[in-house]
């Protein structure tokens, strides 16, 4: 599983974001299907909880997939915008939530500065190779409004990298992934291990609240 970066040229990462595309282009109705009805909550409570005034806020949902999330959080009245490298995640989303969905790779993204209150990137930042992790991060702290919020949930690990189950994935532990998101220029409000309730070892995924200063 593991690929060192540092000997990669740019094409190269490029095309390991272009294979995680194309498996997720190929099994979008299976992952639908699959994800359509986890409960999620928690996530949704720990982003609108830290968000600073009146609702309704404005929310980037990156790697948003199929729409479940955005078309929650129009739901509660929030102006919610998706955005995913995957056309076939892009026009399902749009056709389930009635939202905005940008047609982005997360390695090449191009959003409004100060646009958003929140970034919702659930079970995506995961995907972007730790080489590009910080402008990356740069790229969401920019788009957030000044004490926005930043919630990400990733898979954790050993901070292993590479090509897993066809797409590209980063498993960071806890204090790789606080030093990337603190060095841009983040601060940490709250994290927490999913799914709730159970051991330690039984909860693959870790979650993180973060604010811009």
């Amino acid at each position: 599983m593991s690929v060192d970066l540092n000997t990669h040229r740019p094409e190269q990462v490029r095309r390991l974001s272009e294979t995680t595309i194309a498996f997720y282009d190929r099994f979008a109705r299976d992952f639908w299907e699959g994800t359509r009805n986890h409960d999620v909550s928690q996530n949704y409570a720990a982003l609108l909880s830290a968000i600073e005034g009146d609702p309704p806020y404005s929310i980037l949902d990156l790697g948003c997939g199929p729409g479940r999330d955005l078309s929650h959080f129009r739901s509660l009245g929030h102006d919610a915008v998706g955005l995913d490298g995957s056309q076939q995640f892009v026009a399902m989303a749009q056709a389930h939530s009635g939202c905005e969905v940008l047609h982005q790779d997360l390695l090449a993204m191009r959003l409004p500065v100060s646009r958003f209150d929140g970034v919702f990137a659930n079970a995506s930042l995961f995907h972007v190779p730790s080489r590009e992790l910080p402008r990356v991060l740069q790229e969401l702290f920019k788009t957030l409004k000044p004490r926005g919020v930043l919630f990400s949930s990733n898979p954790r690990g050993n901070n292993e990298e590479g090509i897993s189950d066809g797409r590209y994935a980063c498993f960071h532990d806890f204090d790789t992934w606080r030093k990337y998101v603190t060095s841009a220029g983040l601060v940490e409000l709250d994290h927490y291990y999913r799914p709730p309730g159970l051991p330690r070892e039984r909860q693959p995924w870790l979650a993180t609240v973060w604010r811009r200063l």
